[in-house]
């Protein structure tokens, strides 16, 4: 199946310079990205991350194998043997390594690959080609499948999936960037009760729902740590584009230090898309700078994967993210909130134009406040999994008429009593006092969350509006900014009051400044006007 892809931004064009300026290992010779590696013992062999019941990615991209050999100068031979006839490929040794990139393979199998050198050989079996997908992220990626609601049922599914195969990445950091993975906790598994038990919960949900829609095999990289900060996950190219640089904690939130160990090792596979839930660890670190960080991270992997497998893994593959669900319920931080909007790169929704060929599973509306694991680990994984099938099958791959986007204001009208939100789709509405709020001002301000917040409840709704009052404003005042679910716990189970009328997609939380222009969707900016009666702020489409 082939991928409509956008035209690379300019900050893909800024960060390759980047690369190739500060980084030469990432050139087009894959060997050069593995010089420093040092080979123990001469073994011949496949590298630690390939094995037995693995999926490589089909067509029509092609998928690279690698692994150790010696001498230097020596010729190893790879073959793919199975349903359909591949022909040999002959590559040689340099510095201890070689790589191969094999031709096309459709989806299906089983295959046997086989590397030969000189005397000795080793082989992969019951190998399929399909979609890989990374899951990276923290504590909320790394929630295991027998952790979640109905999680016996889930499990008892297992052997009915053996064409959705999962390996899970050692929880390991360094302070330099690895050649090779430093360990594997789970390796590439036909899924069964017991091991699918200690695997991503919802990594393996996405897999699972879209093997249901693809019919055709879905690997499963599991990479994430609890607890770590989104730059533990980048490297310091990324890092630097924000202003942050190295510090020296020597944990597992040192700055890089799970790029290194987790994510640069599998630069060269080639990879479908990318999954992320993370962001709770920065509502306290750094929380000011994630709209920089999330955003540069993303660019940064999608060029550096994209280097790593010589072309193979898309410059912009599709990376699909969760947007902070809950923690603490009645809480006035403001940190969720912040985080939330930071994830859009402070638009409010996604893919944008800073976040192109994304998409986001809005989670605010699943809390679980009687979870074993915290308040902060929602059991319910399966919607959360859903949501982000609906971003993949439209962004990913292509589906027409797949709707995976809450609904979101494309026009404010601003008079004295009242404020008029026309959406961008039909909404589905309940009664609320206090999850719209109003800034209130005697001047045309930029509103932020120091600023006065009062609650304005909703008056009335249509198919495509809601109208909620602004009469809490002092007389002397007028609105100024308009907020929506702006609070860590806005609502309960399902329960927020604005959901799309089909699908019932949550309604992203947003803030809009009536006197500020910001980029929206499709690139637009809001325009300001003030007439007799009314403010206006509008989008374009």
């Amino acid at each position: 199946m082939h991928v409509l892809r956008d035209s690379p931004k300019v900050s893909f064009l800024l960060l390759g310079s980047i690369f190739l300026m500060s980084v030469t290992v990432f050139s087009v010779l894959f060997f050069l990205l593995f010089a420093s590696f040092q080979q123990g013992d001469g073994d011949f062999g496949f590298a630690s991350y390939y094995g037995d019941h693995m999926v490589l990615q089909k067509s029509p991209e092609r998928a690279i194998l690698w692994g150790y050999g010696s001498p230097d100068g020596a010729q190893v031979t790879v073959s793919v043997s199975g349903p359909m006839k591949y022909k040999s490929s002959t590559v040689t040794v340099e510095k201890g390594i070689w790589r191969v990139t094999l031709d096309p393979v459709e989806a299906g199998g089983p295959y046997n690959v086989t590397a030969a050198l000189q005397n000795s050989s080793a082989m992969l079996t019951d190998v399929l080609f399909g979609d890989i997908w990374l899951c990276s992220g923290q504590s909320n990626m790394y929630f295991k499948t027998s952790q979640i609601f109905n999680a016996t049922a889930e499990l008892a599914l297992a052997s009915k999936y053996p064409h959705v195969r999962t390996i899970m990445v050692a929880l390991k950091m360094s302070k330099t960037e690895q050649t090779d993975l430093i360990g594997v906790n789970l390796p590439w598994s036909v899924p069964e009760a017991s091991g699918l038990s200690e695997f991503s919960a919802l990594c393996w949900l996405f897999g699972r729902y879209m093997y249901d829609n693809l019919k055709y095999p879905i690997g499963l990289v599991e990479s994430c740590w609890g607890g770590t900060p989104v730059e533990a996950w980048s490297s310091s190219r990324a890092l630097q584009q924000c202003g942050l640089y190295h510090n020296e904690k020597s944990s597992q939130t040192d700055n890089s230090v799970l790029w290194n160990a987790m994510i640069h090792p599998l630069l060269n596979m080639t990879l479908k898309g990318a999954l992320w839930y993370q962001g709770e660890r920065n509502t306290n670190y750094h929380q000011n700078k994630y709209n920089c960080s999330f955003p540069a991270m993303i660019d940064d992997w999608r060029m550096a994967f994209h280097l790593g497998s010589g072309g193979e893994t898309a410059v912009d593959f599709p990376f699909g993210f969760v947007q902070l669900s809950t923690n603490i319920k009645g809480s006035t931080d403001d940190g969720f909130p912040n985080i939330r909007w930071h994830q859009t790169a402070d638009k409010g929704f996604v893919p944008n134009s800073r976040l192109q060929r994304t998409f986001m599973a809005v989670a605010m509306d699943l809390p679980d406040e009687t979870s074993p694991y915290g308040t902060i680990h929602p059991r319910d994984k399966q919607d959360v999994a859903y949501r982000l099938t609906l971003g993949a099958r439209a962004v990913a791959y292509n589906e027409k008429d797949v709707a995976f986007l809450g609904p979101f204001p494309k026009q404010i009208l601003s008079a004295p009593m009242y404020v008029n939100i026309t959406y961008d789709k039909a909404v589905a509405v309940k009664p609320s006092k206090d999850i719209f709020e109003v800034c209130c001002s005697q001047s045309q301000v930029t509103c932020g969350p120091e600023s006065l917040w009062v609650p304005a409840p909703i008056l009335q709704w249509a198919p495509t509006t809601i109208q909620i009052a602004s009469s809490l404003c002092a007389a002397s005042t007028e609105v100024a900014a308009l907020r929506y679910a702006w609070r860590d716990w806005p609502c309960d189970f399902k329960a927020c009051p604005v959901y799309g009328a089909n699908p019932a997609l949550p309604a992203p939380p947003f803030i809009i400044n009536l006197y500020q222009t910001n980029d929206i969707r499709k690139g637009n900016n809001y325009t300001f006007r003030k007439a007799n009666i009314f403010s206006s702020v509008s989008v374009n489409y």
